[in-house]
């Protein structure tokens, strides 16, 4: 079965008005266009466009699967302004947290709510503009302190002194949380040192110091503000991908890309947000390992054809275009797919062609696409 399907862009403030509305070739809104959902979340399912179930959302059709719904959600993601500073549970944290937070009777809608659903939200996001730029994880202390340390103010000096090692990154995360009118002053003087865009860093111009200026314009005074110069600032060029598993403190900055997650909606905020921020739950949850940046490099079956591959089954992300294309290549996994058309025309089995901005459900494959462009298909990780 293959039903084209759409949806309608969600209105989040950090939205662009034009990115989305130009990857789908369509005429923006004239506000904030931030996410395209492409799935049967209940949140926001995708509407099936034609017949025979014309009319009929995403959740009608999937509810027969022996699962009740698609395990991965896809979205086109298009940030003018820096997200949340947030982290997302494991499975058995989501668990726990949603019978906890249904047992003190907090309601599902209620913005003091952490925990949507019992399911963990693992997600990688794959880049279309240049840059797409993100935060996403902790780096070697050692590495923050040596750029810290080229600022001459007392304030931080006192910080310096706190980052000891890579142990005490959790404590001073919490620190930087926890309210101290000191952190305040601290990101105030860390935006200070940072400077302007009429004199950036010449060494810096997508760097730590970057995200400072970005993040201080918006958010002054912000704990993310510090607690930015303890991570990666990852740059994405077209093509490159992050994969975010649970307990990485990260940030969307800027871009345009393709989003693929498990299909939760589990969100622990920890700053540069006006929504509910839950300190205690964002600490406990919180991987504060220094790792390398999480870039996910795809699996190059044949030229033209790339796999995104995270280390859990709910999803996987597959480009097909050029070489590919133009051969003819059988995509999809055993349970349904979803595929983005993001330029050219693409038949799919004889049956669909699609152009820009179209967007199919199919049920079981494999399917065979053919054609000009470039597709992504989104599906269970098996």
């Amino acid at each position: 079965m293959i039903l084209r399907i759409a949806n309608t862009p969600r209105d989040y403030a950090w939205g662009s008005t034009t990115a989305i509305a130009e990857l789908l070739g369509r005429e923006p809104s004239g506000g904030p266009e931030a996410e395209y959902w492409l799935g049967d979340h209940p949140a926001c399912p995708a509407l099936v466009v034609d017949r025979p179930a014309v009319g009929r959302t995403l959740v009608d059709v999937t509810a027969s699967l022996p699962e009740g719904r698609l395990p991965f959600l896809m979205k086109v993601l298009a940030a003018a302004e820096p997200l949340s500073l947030q982290v997302h549970p494991t499975l058995a944290q989501a668990v726990e947290g949603f019978a906890r937070e249904n047992a003190a009777g907090i309601a599902l809608d209620d913005t003091r709510r952490s925990y949507k659903d019992d399911l963990h939200k693992p997600e990688l996001i794959y880049a279309l503009s240049d840059p797409f730029i993100a935060l996403s994880g902790f780096r070697p202390v050692a590495e923050a302190r040596r750029e810290l340390a080229t600022v001459d103010e007392p304030c931080l000096n006192d910080f310096l002194t706190r980052l000891s090692g890579d142990d005490v990154l959790a404590d001073t995360v919490a620190w930087l949380l926890s309210g101290d009118p000191d952190v305040a002053h601290l990101s105030w003087v860390l935006a200070e040192a940072a400077g302007d865009d009429s004199d950036p860093h010449p060494d810096d111009p997508n760097g730590t110091w970057a995200t400072v200026r970005r993040l201080a314009a918006r958010y002054p005074g912000d704990p993310g503000v510090a607690i930015s110069t303890l991570m990666h600032t990852v740059v994405l060029r077209p093509g490159e991908s992050l994969y975010l598993p649970a307990g990485n403190l990260h940030s969307y900055q800027e871009g345009l890309g393709i989003e693929v997650m498990a299909a939760s909606d589990n969100v622990i905020r920890g700053g540069l947000t006006p929504k509910h921020i839950d300190v205690d739950e964002l600490l406990a949850v919180l991987d504060a390992r220094p790792l390398p940046a999480p870039r996910l490099e795809p699996q190059v079956t044949q030229p033209g054809l790339s796999v995104f591959r995270p280390d859990v089954p709910d999803f996987a992300l597959t480009v097909v275009e050029g070489e590919a294309l133009a051969d003819g290549a059988l995509i999809g996994s055993e349970g349904p797919s979803i595929l983005l058309c993001l330029d050219g025309q693409v038949s799919v089995d004889g049956q669909q062609t699609v152009t820009r901005g179209d967007a199919l459900y199919l049920s079981a494959g494999p399917y065979e696409v053919s054609g000009t462009g470039r597709v992504v298909i989104a599906s269970a990780n098996d």
